[in-house]
C-alpha cells in the first residue's frame, strides 16, 4: 500500500510532467511552423488564413520575437477572455456545456473538500484504532486519516452521517440549479436557430412492404394520406454499404498516387517505384505512378458499375426514409406520435442533422437491430469481467506490502525505497491508464454493431458502455481485487467472522491507490492533452509527404473535437470518487479539486482555439451526465451504509437509510421536470418558429431549402471522381476545353414529394427570353455528358445532362434533373434550387 512518501514521489513525476507538457505546449503554440495545429478552428472559420510569419525564411518557421517567450503562460487569461454567450456562437452548445461539467465540479466539491477537511479529519484522526490493527492489517498514515481509524460503536459516526447529509443535500442543490440552467440554454438555443433541416425532417423507420409497390411509394401514399396538409417530400435511403468501401479505397490510392507525384516533382531524375504484392512488400516492381493511376481507372469502372446496380436495384432501397414536411410543427406531430396500430411498424423519429447521420446503419433492417443489441451486451458483459484480470494484475503492483508476506521471496526486488514508492506511488495509475487506452475504441465500434443511426447517438452509447466498465473494474474492482491482495494475510489466518470487519476497514485504504490514478490521469493526462503530441507529428508528416495544395493543407489539420465517449465517462468517475470518498477519506478531494480546475482551462482552451465538432446534438447527452452523478451519490450512501455495519454502529446506521430514498425522489423530479425538453420538442415552440418564418421569410421555399439536405452520399460520388478528356463543341464557335468543378457535376437524387401548382407564367417568360445555347461536351472514362450554357439578358442558367443515364429514368445535370413529371432547376440569379411540376 502506497504511503505518504510514495504518493509524494507520485506527485512529483506527475506534476514534473503536467510543468514539462504544458511549457512544451506554450513554447510550441507560438511557433508560426505549428500555428495550424494549435489554432485549426480560426482557420476552418476563416478568420485566419496563414500564420504569423517574423520576417525572412526562418521566420516563416520559427517564433524571431524574443518578448513572446516571456509571455508564453497568457495562453490561460486567454481562453477565459470569451463570454459564455459568444463560446456557445463560436462552438456550439455542445462545447459550452461539457466545459460546464467541470465547473460543476468545482462548484460541488470546494465547498464540500472545505468542511470536510476542517471538520472530519480531526474526527478520524482523534481516535488512532487502526494503530492497535496494524499486526494484522497493511495500513499506511493516510488510512489514519480516513473513517477506518474510528473505533466501532463510537458516537462520533454520528458527524459523518450528519456530513453525508449536508454534502449530499449540496450536491443535489447545485444539480437542480445546473439542470435547470442547461435545459434553458437548450429551449434558447432551439428557439434562437435558423432554419435547420432536421427541424422539418423525420427518419421513418420499419416500412412495411406492399406487393407491388415500391418503398417509395409506400411512403409517400402513407405520409400524403395521413399527414396532407403538411407532407412535403421524402428521400429514400439505399443499401450502398460496398460502394462507400470502394470510395474510401479509391481514397487511399487518391493518397499515395498524390505522395508519389509529390516525391517525382522533388526528384524527377528518379520515378518512384513500387512492388505489386500486398503492401508493396513483394511481387513484381512496377512504376508507382502509373500503377496507382491505372488502379483508380479499375476503381472508377466498379464505383460506376455499383452505383449502376444499386440504382437500379429496388431491393437496394432500405425499407427507412427522411420524410420533410412543411412545418416545423407538422415534424413535431409526425416525430412524437405513434403512426400505425401496429407500434412496430412506421417508426418515426427526429432525423439527425446531416453531419450527424452514421449512413452505414440506416440501412439495417429492424429485426436484426434487436438480435445484434443483444449479441453486444452479451459480450460487452464478457469485455467487463475479462478486464478483471488485468486490473488485478495493477491491484497486486498497488499492494507490495501483502504479496511480501505471502510470497517472502520477492522482498529483495523491491527493497530499494525509491523502486518501492515508484512501483506503488506511481506505476499502478499508469498501467492502468495503459490497460484502457484502447478500450474507447472498442466500445465504439460494439456500438456500431448495434446499429444507431446518429454519430452524437454512437458516442452516447459509447460513454455508457465506458461508464459501467470504469464503475465495475475500475472502481469496484480495483476495492474488491485489492482488498483481497491488501489483506489476503489477514484472510487466511483469521476467522470467518472477521472477513466483513477487514472488508469494511479495508474499503478506504483504497484512497491512496485512486489518489495516484487520478494523478496521472487527472495531472499528467490532461496536461498531456493540450500539447496534442499526436496530431503535431502527423501534421508535420503530412505537409512534408503528402499536402500539396490549400484543401490538402486543410486536411492535414485534423482539428478533432471534444472525445465524449471517453471524456464523459472519466468525468463521471471523479464525481464517483469524490462523493464516495467525501466522508470516508476526504483527503481525497484536493486532488480532484486540481484536476476540475486544470481540466477546465485545458479545454477550454481546446474549444475556444482547436476543436471543431462533428455534429450539434444542443446538449443531449446532459440526462445521463446529471443521472450519473446522481448515481455517484447513491452509491456512496449505500458504501457508507455498509461501511457502518461493519462498525457496529446500530445507533447512528439507520438514520441513514432514509437519505438514499430522499435522492432517488429527487432524481425523478428532476427527470419529469426537465428532460423531455431533451427528448421532445414542444408544439407551442414550434408554432411560434413556424409563425416567425412565416413573417418574416414567407418568400423561402422550404421544399428547395430541403432538396439535398439528407442526400444519400452514393449521389455525391461524382465528387469522387476525377474528370478526363474535356471536350467542348460550340456552334459555330471552334471546340474548346472546359472543366466544370466537381461540385457542378453533384448529382441530386431522385426526390420524391408532394405535387404543388407552380406559376406557369413565369416560366412562358422564360421561354420568350432570347438567348444563345453554347453546347459542350466532356467525359470521363465511363459516362459523357452534356454542358450547356444559357445566356439569358439578367442571368445564366446553367444545365447538366448525363447521356447514358443510369439513374433508371431520370436525368442528373447541375441546373436541371428530368424525370417524367419533374424539371429541377438552378439560377444564378437565385440562392437555391428551384422545382418545377410539369
Amino acid at each position: 500500500m502506497a504511503s505518504l512518501g510514495d504518493i509524494g514521489v507520485s506527485a512529483l513525476i506527475n506534476i514534473i510532467s503536467a510543468f514539462t507538457f504544458l511549457l512544451a505546449f506554450a513554447l510550441l503554440r507560438i511557433q508560426p511552423i505549428n500555428d495550424r495545429v494549435y489554432f485549426p478552428k480560426w482557420y476552418i472559420a476563416g478568420k485566419r488564413t496563414s500564420p504569423r510569419g517574423w520576417g525572412g525564411v526562418v521566420g516563416k518557421f520559427v517564433n524571431l520575437n524574443i518578448m513572446t517567450y516571456f509571455t508564453f503562460l497568457n495562453w490561460m487569461p486567454q481562453a477565459l477572455k470569451m463570454s459564455e454567450s459568444e463560446l456557445i456562437s463560436h462552438a456550439g452548445l455542445d462545447s459550452a456545456v461539457f466545459l460546464r461539467i467541470y465547473t460543476l465540479g468545482l462548484k460541488i466539491f470546494a465547498p464540500i473538500a472545505t468542511v470536510a477537511l476542517l471538520i472530519l479529519i480531526p474526527v478520524n484522526v482523534s481516535d488512532g484504532t487502526l494503530s492497535f490493527l496494524r499486526r494484522d492489517l497493511v495500513v499506511s498514515d493516510i488510512d489514519k486519516l480516513s473513517i477506518s481509524n474510528v473505533r466501532p460503536k463510537s458516537y462520533k459516526f454520528f458527524v459523518h452521517i450528519s456530513m453525508e447529509y449536508l454534502f449530499t443535500f449540496w450536491a443535489l442543490f447545485m444539480l437542480y440549479k445546473e439542470y435547470n440552467r442547461v435545459a434553458s440554454m437548450r429551449l434558447k438555443f432551439l428557439a434562437s436557430q435558423a432554419r435547420r433541416a432536421e427541424q422539418f425532417t423525420v427518419l421513418v423507420t420499419n416500412v412495411p412492404h406492399v406487393s407491388g409497390r415500391s418503398i417509395s411509394d409506400s411512403v409517400e401514399t402513407f405520409f400524403k394520406r395521413n399527414h396532407p396538409d403538411h407532407y412535403l417530400s421524402h428521400q429514400a435511403v439505399y443499401n450502398a454499404n460496398k460502394f462507400a468501401r470502394l470510395v474510401r479505397q479509391r481514397h487511399r490510392l487518391q493518397n499515395w498516387l498524390d505522395y508519389n507525384q509529390l516525391k517525382f516533382e522533388r526528384h524527377p531524375d528518379k520515378r518512384p517505384t513500387t512492388k505489386r504484392g500486398c503492401l508493396g512488400l513483394w511481387g513484381k516492381r512496377v512504376d508507382s505512378i502509373d500503377y496507382y493511376k491505372d488502379q483508380i481507372k479499375y476503381l472508377d469502372k466498379k464505383l460506376t458499375m455499383e452505383r449502376q446496380k444499386i440504382l437500379n436495384d429496388p431491393k437496394s432501397i432500405t425499407p427507412a426514409a427522411f420524410v420533410s414536411f412543411n412545418s416545423r410543427w407538422g415534424a413535431a406531430v409526425c416525430a412524437q406520435t405513434q403512426q400505425s396500430k401496429n407500434p412496430t411498424l412506421w417508426l418515426t423519429d427526429w432525423a439527425p442533422e446531416p453531419r450527424d447521420v452514421y449512413w452505414k446503419n440506416v440501412a439495417i433492417p429492424f429485426v436484426s437491430l434487436s438480435i445484434r443489441r443483444l449479441v453486444i451486451s452479451l459480450l460487452v458483459f464478457a469485455l467487463v469481467f475479462f478486464y478483471m484480470i488485468p486490473i488485478a494484475f495493477v491491484q497486486s503492483l498497488a499492494n507490495l506490502e501483502g504479496l511480501e508476506r505471502v510470497a517472502p521471496f520477492l522482498r529483495p526486488l523491491i527493497e530499494w525505497s525509491f523502486v518501492k514508492s515508484f512501483l506503488q506511488g506511481f506505476l499502478p495509475g499508469l498501467t492502468l491508464k495503459l490497460f484502457l487506452y484502447f478500450l474507447p475504441a472498442i466500445l465504439m465500434v460494439m456500438s456500431k454493431i448495434e446499429g444507431h443511426v446518429a454519430l452524437s447517438v454512437l458516442e452516447r452509447r459509447t460513454a455508457a458502455k465506458y461508464y459501467y466498465f470504469m464503475l465495475v473494474n475500475v472502481f469496484l474492482g480495483s476495492i474488491v481485487a485489492g482488498t483481497a491482495f491488501q489483506q489476503l494475510h489477514a484472510f487466511l489466518h483469521e476467522s470467518a467472522e472477521q472477513i466483513p470487519r477487514n472488508i469494511g476497514v479495508s474499503i478506504p485504504m483504497k484512497a491512496t491507490f485512486f489518489i495516484t490514478y487520478i494523478m496521472v490521469d487527472g495531472w499528467a493526462g490532461i496536461a498531456c492533452e493540450i500539447l496534442r503530441f499526436k496530431p503535431l507529428v502527423i501534421f508535420h508528416l503530412k505537409n512534408v509527404f503528402i499536402v500539396k495544395t490549400e484543401r490538402d493543407m486543410e486536411r492535414a489539420m485534423n482539428p478533432g473535437g471534444v472525445d465524449l465517449p471517453e471524456a464523459l465517462p472519466s468525468l463521471q468517475l471523479y464525481f464517483l470518487l469524490g462523493a464516495v470518498y467525501m466522508v470516508v477519506t476526504p483527503i481525497l478531494l484536493p486532488f480532484i479539486l486540481v484536476f476540475f480546475a486544470l481540466a477546465y482551462f485545458v479545454y477550454r482552451h481546446q474549444v475556444v482555439n482547436v476543436y471543431h465538432q462533428q455534429y450539434e446534438s444542443a446538449a443531449a447527452f446532459w440526462p445521463h451526465v446529471h443521472g450519473r452523478i446522481v448515481a455517484s451519490l447513491l452509491i456512496s450512501q449505500l458504501l457508507l451504509l455498509g461501511l457502518l455495519s461493519t462498525k457496529e454502529a446500530a445507533n447512528s446506521t439507520p438514520l441513514l437509510v432514509i437519505l438514499p430514498v430522499l435522492t432517488l425522489s429527487f432524481h425523478k423530479y428532476c427527470k419529469n421536470r426537465f428532460e423531455p425538453a431533451f427528448r421532445k420538442y414542444p408544439l407551442e415552440e414550434a408554432m411560434s418558429k413556424d409563425t416567425q418564418d412565416g413573417a418574416s421569410a414567407s418568400d423561402v421555399d422550404v421544399r428547395s431549402y430541403l432538396a439535398d439536405a439528407y442526400l444519400h452520399p452514393i449521389f455525391r460520388s461524382f465528387e469522387e471522381v476525377e474528370l478526363v478528356e474535356v471536350k467542348v463543341e460550340t456552334d459555330p464557335t471552334p471546340a474548346k476545353e472546359a472543366s466544370p468543378s466537381p461540385s457542378e457535376l453533384s448529382s441530386p437524387s431522385p426526390l420524391h414529394h408532394h405535387d404543388k401548382k407552380e406559376d406557369d407564367d413565369e416560366e412562358e417568360e422564360e421561354e420568350e427570353a432570347s438567348h444563345a445555347v453554347q453546347h459542350y461536351e466532356f467525359g470521363q472514362p465511363h459516362a459523357a455528358y452534356q454542358y450547356e450554357l444559357e445566356q439569358q439578358q439578367q442571368h445564366h442558367v446553367y444545365q447538366y445532362e448525363l447521356q447514358q443515364p443510369p439513374y433508371s429514368g431520370y436525368h442528373y445535370h447541375h441546373g436541371e434533373v428530368e424525370s417524367p413529371n419533374n424539371v429541377y432547376r438552378y439560377d444564378e440569379s437565385e440562392p437555391h434550387y428551384h422545382y418545377y411540376q410539369y
